[in-house]
């Protein structure tokens, strides 16, 4: 499983950097030095939708922050995208945001230049900072940079001198649904100059607080800049299991963006991830996608 994980995030940052190329399923099927058919079936099974649905979400997602900043021609976006034509990419595009490109970047250029203006410091619906020195450290909503959708969330240093300081933007909630159950979280990750580490972490308590189970994705770090990979933990839910807390984590500086967080029970033939064996919590986990804002 690990093998294939290593291989689909090859997979993916050909993808990103080839989005305006032609893409076919049998050429990047060829990069995985899988058949063409094993490959569909592991990507679509580790992301959650084939590879053909991924790379026009991602076409997507990147004609809407060049529509949201620059001038460029709706056409031209299309065409750089490798869309047919202006009509084909705005059916394409509308069935996605719900609204044309034309309007989309008249009413989404004022809503973002809105909230840069006023809610520059707000906090994300359902995510808390926390950390060493969380002062030092911002969360929040970019609309710019993203994987699906309208926004991923964000966690930047900004007085950050000390390469032991980190920070984490987080949230928790009861284990009730996953208990006895052995679970992936998984979610898209991009890095820009960061010089500790970064990654996603998850930990499961017990009533008492005590970890039954931890990864912080410290043996398999993200450093530098990175464009956004898929990434994921695997941990058991153990029968006395109260709590389940997940996040972000940057330690020393740089930014770290994370989307489309996504929990899925899986089965015990995959390995855990475990490194080693704490106000009111909520029932489920909430606005992993980060599209909801206060």
């Amino acid at each position: 499983m690990f093998d294939h994980e290593i291989i689909i995030k090859k997979i993916i940052l050909y993808v990103e950097e080839n989005l305006h190329e032609p893409l076919t399923l049998e050429t990047i099927a060829s990069k995985s030095n899988f058949s063409k058919y094993h490959f569909h079936r592991i990507f679509q099974s580790l992301i959650g939708m084939t590879v053909t649905e991924y790379i026009r979400l991602r076409r997507l997602a990147n004609a809407s922050s060049a529509l949201l900043y620059t001038d460029e021609r709706i056409l031209d976006i299309a065409l750089h995208y490798r869309f047919e034509s202006q009509e084909s990419f705005t059916r394409a595009f509308k069935e996605v945001y719900k609204l044309p490109p034309g309007k989309y970047r008249r009413m989404m250029s004022d809503v973002i230049k809105n909230k840069e203006e006023t809610t520059m410091d707000s906090k994300v619906k359902g995510w808390f900072l926390s950390g060493s020195n969380p002062f030092n450290y911002e969360m929040g909503i970019d609309h710019e940079v993203v994987h699906q959708g309208k926004a991923s969330g964000y966690l930047k240093s900004k007085t950050v001198l000390d390469s032991t300081e980190f920070a984490t933007m987080m949230q928790a909630f009861k284990a009730n649904q996953f208990v006895g159950k052995r679970i992936r979280l998984s979610c898209f990750i991009r890095t820009e100059d960061v010089s500790t580490y970064a990654g996603m972490w998850m930990r499961v308590d017990d009533t008492m607080d005590d970890v039954l189970q931890f990864d912080n994705m410290s043996n398999r770090p993200i450093k530098g800049t990175t464009n956004w990979n898929h990434y994921s933990i695997i941990l058991d839910v153990p029968a006395q299991s109260a709590v389940i807390s997940f996040g972000i984590i940057l330690s020393g500086q740089g930014t770290v963006w994370a989307d489309q967080f996504t929990f899925e029970e899986v089965n015990e033939s995959i390995p855990t991830t475990n490194l080693e064996v704490h106000g009111e919590l909520l029932d489920d986990p909430i606005n992993l996608s980060f599209d909801e804002e206060i």
